[in-house]
């Protein structure tokens, strides 16, 4: 028998992949932004694999990282 539940790797890509159809129905000017989000999000899928059981929250904190990076590269 295959799995019933999806891994958190697989939730957190569905949830980038909303995120990005999301997008489309932004302001053109606003739309790579939704899919920058989309990439920060699948940034950290290995990590957020170990460290929680909720896609949305590993998603979340992904983003979280790269928002936090990106300040602090940035003068």
């Amino acid at each position: 028998m295959g799995r019933s539940i999806g891994s958190v790797r697989q939730g957190v890509n569905e949830i980038a992949r909303r995120w990005e159809r999301a997008g489309r129905a932004l302001r053109r000017e606003e739309q790579p932004y939704a899919i920058r989000l989309a990439e920060m999000a699948r940034a950290h899928t290995g990590e957020g694999f170990y460290a929680f059981d909720d896609p949305l929250e590993a998603a979340v904190f992904s983003v979280f990282i790269e928002l936090v990076k990106e300040r602090d590269v940035d003068p």
